[in-house]
């Protein structure tokens, strides 16, 4: 979904409008400068909120020596404006009205009062794309509205996508040294950047009026997989307190050998071989080369370009995020689990593909999208005894949501459980008025809830009233979860956490409901085979 479209070559000031409307007699904002451990900068205050955009966090190398850790910014003494948002990671998405740079360790503050005399709950946001595009400043990241409804500090952040973060070359280098070399950790410098942002929260936030003590990290889709696997990862510890996974589930990462088969494909469609000259070689070539070389064919999946995430290194990532169990690292933190009930249409709801499908077309089209191996003909059976008025196309989106995105949250959701691992639930059943409703509650949908941010011109809540009370309730949960580290709200009913075989679910509409195992039937049919995330 290309949300950036409507939106391409807005300015900071025009993106802040979206969000929250200001008039032609607005008077130019006051300046604010804080001092942080790499020196002085400068934020604007916009509708009784410090804004500071494209503050570094830290430094890439670049070329000829791509694909190393980030390395702390080199410190510096004059103040440094941060009223623009800094370049997303170069991707193949549509351009990024702010640039693309290799040198894209940039994050955001929005805070009520940039001052130590508070110490407010930190919300830091990591922005999905399957580890491949998206950036941190996406207009419905806007952290204004969350900021000033919660009382609390919100940040967003850029770090390196695709190649640049999690192209594996440890294994194709240690055959050539004999030993580890220095791409050891080339697998997951995406992580490791996502690491350095949170210790410059750890080291920043308290002089923007947050508390460095309580921390709640939350993403969606791709941003949730992140802290997954961030919950695994040993140089994360002690860095947040909290989690929130919308939409996004890392219950195993890429298994080495196969984050080397695709290293080995994506050099051969850069015409390299996997020898010392080819490791060099994809170090030095402009990084368009490289983003162009993402379109080769998966060796893995056997379709579509090439995947690219977080690898079981053995060096930075030891182990899979909720495989064999929910990592012991983190199961004192409490986390939020989250998915909506119509996933895939988010994907392929405006397909006409996928809109008018027959019985005959269905076996064929859902195992290569419902990504388990089961009989479709047993799937589709199922649904229909389940929900006779269901339409061909109905039984494909929900399949394929139930198999494809909503069993990995089961999975992480259970295996914390049984670890007595506190944990809140929630399922999106509010549907969406845009086009028509027939998109349901779809992927993503859940983003401008949280940050308040319906007003958006692509926001795929809308506006409307209905969205504008969803906003309330789901934003307003996620402020209480980072201050208090439970959901639970006034409006709420009470917010169980999950636990077996209940399996308590907040189904999040209009009027939001505890449910015991939610689409139980659907679990069963799909929790008989084996499931491993997609692309690992």
């Amino acid at each position: 979904m290309k949300r950036r479209d409507a939106l391409k070559g807005l300015s900071a000031l025009t993106v802040s409008a979206a969000v929250t409307p200001v008039s032609a007699a607005t008077p130019k904002p006051k300046s604010v400068t804080v001092k942080t451990t790499n020196g002085p900068v400068i934020g604007q205050v916009r509708a009784s909120t410090a804004v500071f955009l494209g503050l570094r966090y830290g430094e890439t190398t670049a070329p000829p020596y791509r694909f190393l850790p980030p390395r702390p910014p080199q410190p510096w003494i004059k103040p440094v404006r941060a009223d623009g948002y800094g370049p997303a990671c170069p991707q193949q998405s549509t351009p990024d009205a702010y640039g693309k740079s290799e040198d894209c360790l940039f994050l955001n503050v929005w805070t009520p009062q940039a001052s130590t005399q508070q110490k407010r709950p930190v919300m830091v946001y990591f922005h999905g794309g399957a580890y491949a595009n998206g950036s941190g400043s996406d207009p419905l990241y806007d952290g204004t509205n969350l900021s000033q409804r919660g009382d609390v500090v919100v940040v967003t952040v850029n770090h390196r996508l695709n190649v640049f973060g999690y192209l594996y070359l440890a294994r194709l280098e240690r055959l050539i040294l004999g030993q580890p070399g220095p791409l050891a950790f080339s697998g997951n410098c995406g992580q490791l950047d996502l690491i350095l942002a949170l210790q410059w929260v750890r080291d920043n936030i308290a002089a923007f009026g947050g508390d460095p003590g309580n921390v709640m990290v939350f993403g969606q889709s791709g941003g949730g997989a992140k802290i997954a696997t961030l919950m695994a990862t040993p140089k994360a510890d002690g860095l947040f307190h909290k989690a929130a996974t919308m939409s996004g589930q890392q219950v195993t990462a890429s298994g080495p050998g196969n984050a080397t088969a695709r290293a080995k494909a994506f050099l051969g469609a850069l015409g390299l071989m996997p020898d010392a000259e080819g490791l060099k070689a994809v170090q030095t070539l402009p990084w368009e080369t490289l983003v162009a070389a993402l379109k080769v064919t998966d060796p893995v999946l056997g379709s579509g370009g090439v995947y690219m995430g977080p690898v079981l290194d053995e060096a930075i990532l030891m182990r899979h995020p909720f495989y064999p169990d929910a990592a012991p690292q983190s199961r004192h933190i409490p986390m939020m689990i989250g998915n909506t009930h119509d996933e895939t249409r988010g994907f392929q709801g405006t397909n006409p593909a996928f809109q008018n499908l027959t019985w005959e077309e269905l076996p064929e089209k859902l195992p290569p999208n419902y990504r388990v191996d089961i009989d479709p003909w047993r799937v589709i059976d199922t649904y229909r005894k389940l929900y006779p008025q269901m339409t061909p196309s109905d039984v494909y989106f929900a399949a394929t949501t139930a198999g494809r995105s909503w069993r990995g949250a089961i999975i992480e959701a259970e295996e914390r459980a049984k670890a007595g691992a506190k944990t809140f639930v929630y399922q999106v059943d509010w549907k969406t008025p845009k086009d028509g409703g027939r998109l349901g509650a779809p992927h993503t949908i859940d983003i401008p809830l949280v940050f308040r941010t319906t007003a958006v011109p692509d926001a795929i809540s809308t506006d409307s009233p209905q969205a504008r009370r969803m906003a309330d309730l789901f934003s307003d949960a996620f402020i209480a979860f980072a201050r208090t580290g439970s959901p639970q709200t006034p409006a709420l009913p009470d917010w169980t956490p999950y636990g077996l075989p209940e399996r308590q679910t907040m189904l999040m509409d209009l009027t939001p409901q505890m449910a015991n195992d939610p689409r139980g039937e659907e679990r069963k049919l799909f929790e008989k085979v084996p499931f491993i995330q997609s692309g690992t």
